[in-house]
């Protein structure tokens, strides 16, 4: 298979692991502080990835992509503070479509500047991509989006766009060890914002093993998003990885037994068709 293949399969799969992991931090943030969720899902992460990039073996690259990694670390940690904190206060079906947006449109943007337009195809398959996130986490709902909600959607989206630049310029030599300076980038900024705050709340036993299913799922995304742009185009990670609603969704409808609307169903086909375009 071809570096642009691979690319695509990393990026898909960065957006079904993202999905489930932004799933379990929302649940389990709607009865745990916001802080402390993403606090002990960050620390899971980082011991995982410390463990993986030995089990790889793979060697430390130069500092200043060290660098890159903590910058991006810094953006994420606080998209991912925004993104859980907009989950446990409204419906998952209107944040994530909105904040997965923005979260593309970023580094689409700083693709077009630094590495030329894409095939047609693939421009056609962006636009589809982003209709298709908008479907898929199609709600039923009539309620909107307060103001404080909108900023931390918005919020969420900008770091995370953030964090994709950051991260591809940081895997260009290396995958994991660039993900460990992130992760001890965020932990270290976590850390500070919560001494400033309350300090953190001890979760129950039953939020456990969603905030360590959320550290999990995390890690893996961000490895795998990291594989597909040290492969492909930033551009075509992003737009894939920002996919990752539909896991969302779609778990939510598995577990929560939210039922799937007809635009919910449109959405899968345009999703579908958006791959195939970007792919070709």
């Amino acid at each position: 298979m071809g570096a642009d293949f691979l690319a695509v399969i990393y990026g898909l799969s960065s957006a079904v692991s993202w999905g489930a992991g932004d799933f379990s931090g929302g649940l389990a943030s709607k009865r745990t502080s916001v802080f402390t969720v993403v606090l002990i899902s960050q620390v899971v992460g980082i011991l995982l990835l410390i463990a993986s990039a030995f089990a790889f073996a793979e060697v430390i690259p130069d500092s200043n992509y060290l660098v890159w990694g903590a910058f991006g670390g810094v953006f994420g940690s606080l998209g991912l503070v925004a993104l859980y904190s907009a989950l446990a206060q409204s419906q998952m079906g209107l944040v994530a479509p909105l904040s997965a947006v923005v979260t593309a449109i970023i580094p689409v943007v700083f693709a077009f500047f630094s590495e030329g337009l894409p095939k047609t195809t693939q421009m056609a398959g962006f636009g589809i991509a982003l209709v298709a996130v908008w479907f898929l986490s199609y709600s039923g709902s009539k309620n909107k989006l307060v103001k404080k909600e909108l900023v931390l959607a918005l919020s969420a989206g900008i770091g995370f766009g953030l964090f994709f630049i950051f991260i591809d310029k940081a895997s260009s030599e290396a995958v994991m060890w660039p993900l460990v300076s992130a992760r001890f980038a965020s932990l270290t900024l976590l850390v500070i914002i919560i001494l400033f705050r309350r300090g953190v709340q001890k979760p129950s036993i039953r939020q456990i093993p969603y905030i360590v299913m959320a550290g999990v799922f995390d890690a893996g995304g961000n490895a795998l998003f990291a594989m597909a742009a040290h492969l492909g185009r930033l551009d075509v990670s992003s737009v894939l990885a920002s996919l990752y609603p539909a896991s969302t969704v779609l778990l939510a409808w598995l577990f929560l037994k939210e039922r799937l609307h007809s635009q919910q169903w449109i959405g899968v086909v345009a999703a579908f068709s958006a791959m195939v375009l970007i792919a070709v």
